[in-house]
């Protein structure tokens, strides 16, 4: 057998930094090792890994009570379809979680009519709903990398019961995941329930693939979240994050990544936005045709074709807010005013309904690139002219950010300064104190430091420092030299946040940051009006 070659690609060497060709080369390494045993599959007849063929998918009969929004693509197939076994499965809301969802997978090879088999038992999925192909073409680059053809596909479930767990199996023509040699791929997810409840969510940014990411996603799967929130920078396909056709750019890590992520995506809803690395050109303008072939989010936003990454939906008595900072960043300005004004323009109008809605107690928006941060990337000004003013306005009740590897949360932020001091364990109400801006940025990549003189800082390591000399970017990309007091809690390490949201009488938001072992390094409460 001939040894694999797991060198970077001489032109492709030529666009990274020291540190880039050190993250490729050890991701490449965790990739061969993941895929051996679905290279030993394929080799016995079996593709579970990419393949490079086309199919037709053409609809199939949507239930009662249940149905599709997908339009199949027409393509043709010369692979039998019980040769390909699907992989990847990911969730996510429609519009409305009580009553929507969006199922996701991903396929070696394109098949003919693809579907979701739904039910409310695992040996009853009495309902077949069609689902549409979105096939995507990545052009090779001679001495980089060859041309891949990945096959992505969606079905829309809508009409569902609130409050009600579903359990579901993804097939084509060839396999049925009713049948008993395909039981096992059998999975559940829950509706939203119909009338606001106590829930958990969780949200991390900056995940990619290896072995810190696959033990964050183990971590919080443990937790069993009503959904995930993910801030941006997913997958790291794209290396250098410059969203240029110049940045090195290996389509192939989607497969692993989609892989890694299933045991948890396939029962959890993954609510993702969009990052620096997440703008992938060689797909469309704006970088966003992988993203658009990828995912199924709610299309609420300005343009769901050009900024797939904003959207809203409600979950119990909160409204949730996606937003694609890249629209707005000054440090990596390659998508900058992409949405000339509307996305911004959407955010004022979205803030404002969702604080008319009389069962939404508690607003929280969540993007990449970090309002207030001091870690490497430290904060973006561009975030803080185009955004924060309505923040303020609308009195959102909480930040989550990736971009900086690391976890860290503020203060209460009025005006740019401390308007109220939340120690850990402590409490702040949004309407008279500011807003509490969260650094989530520990999802699986390497970690990033903190400034000289800003010591880590966390529950059972409390190192009060009472200044900062940080930066943040200003619109000439220009790091602008700034001290600040609201940086408190500060934690080097792989994390997530999971907050329950309480309704009743008196409704709360009970923030925790966990470290990767589960234990909890940061706490406090969002109250409003208390």
């Amino acid at each position: 057998m001939e040894t694999p070659d797991f060198g970077i690609p001489p032109r492709l060497a030529e666009r990274m930094s020291m540190a880039e060709q050190h993250e490729y080369l050890r991701t490449r390494l965790f990739r061969r090792r993941s895929l051996v045993t679905a290279g030993a599959v394929a080799a016995g007849g079996l593709l579970t890994g990419c393949g490079g063929v086309t199919s037709t998918g053409t609809p199939a009969t949507s239930p009662a009570g249940v149905s599709s929004g997908a339009v199949p693509s027409p393509v043709t197939s010369k692979v039998r379809g019980a040769h390909v076994i699907p992989f990847g499965r990911h969730l996510a809301f429609g519009a409305d979680p009580k009553t929507q969802m969006r199922i996701s997978w991903q396929l070696p090879a394109a098949v003919r009519k693809p579907y979701v088999r739904v039910g409310l038992r695992p040996d009853q999925l009495t309902h077949r709903v069609a689902a549409e192909i979105r096939d995507l073409h990545t052009p090779g680059v001679t001495g980089v990398r060859p041309a891949v053809e990945q096959y992505y596909v969606h079905a829309a479930l809508d009409g569902l019961t609130p409050g009600t767990t579903y359990y579901y199996g993804v097939g084509h023509e060839g396999f049925d995941p009713a049948s008993a040699a395909h039981r096992a791929t059998i999975t559940a997810f829950r509706t939203a329930p119909a009338r606001p409840a106590s829930f958990t969510f969780t949200a991390f940014g900056d995940q990619g693939v290896g072995t810190s990411a696959a033990a964050n996603d183990s971590a919080l799967r443990r937790l069993k979240p009503a959904f995930h929130l993910h801030a941006g920078d997913i997958c790291y396909a794209d290396v250098n994050g410059q969203g240029k056709k110049s940045d090195g750019y290996d389509p192939t890590f989607w497969d692993l990544f989609l892989k890694q992520t299933e045991p948890v995506a396939r029962s959890v809803p993954w609510m993702v936005t969009t990052g620096n690395h997440d703008m992938e050109a060689w797909y469309s303008p704006d970088g966003y045709g992988g993203q658009l072939a990828r995912w199924s989010l709610p299309a609420d936003g300005p343009d769901p074709r050009t900024a797939p990454g904003v959207y809203s939906f409600v979950y119990g008595n909160v409204g949730f807010v996606a937003l694609d900072a890249n629209d707005v960043s000054y440090e990596i300005p390659a998508n900058l005013g992409h949405t000339h004004g509307r996305q911004t323009a959407w955010l004022d109008r979205t803030l404002a309904r969702l604080r008319a809605a009389k069962d939404v107690d508690f607003v929280v928006v969540f993007f990449h690139h970090c309002a207030y941060s001091t870690s490497s990337h430290a904060s973006d000004g561009g975030v803080r002219d185009a955004w924060l003013p309505l923040f303020t306005k609308h009195q959102v009740d909480l930040v989550v950010n990736g971009h900086n590897h690391v976890y860290e949360r503020t203060d209460a932020v009025k005006k740019g300064k401390v308007g109220r001091a939340v120690p850990i364990g402590g409490s702040t109400d949004p309407t008279r104190d500011g807003i509490v801006y969260v650094t989530a940025g520990g999802g699986g990549k390497d970690l990033y430091s903190f400034p000289e003189g800003a010591k880590e800082s966390y529950e059972g390591h409390v190192t009060r420092v009472e200044s900062v000399q940080t930066f943040h970017w200003t619109k000439s990309r220009n790091a602008h030299q700034e001290t600040v007091e609201w940086s408190r809690v500060r934690y080097r390490g792989f994390s997530f946040l999971s907050v329950e949201a309480r309704a009743g009488a008196r409704p709360v938001l009970k923030v925790s940051a966990l470290a990767q072992s589960g234990k909890r390094i940061d706490h406090f409460e969002v109250r409003r009006g208390g």
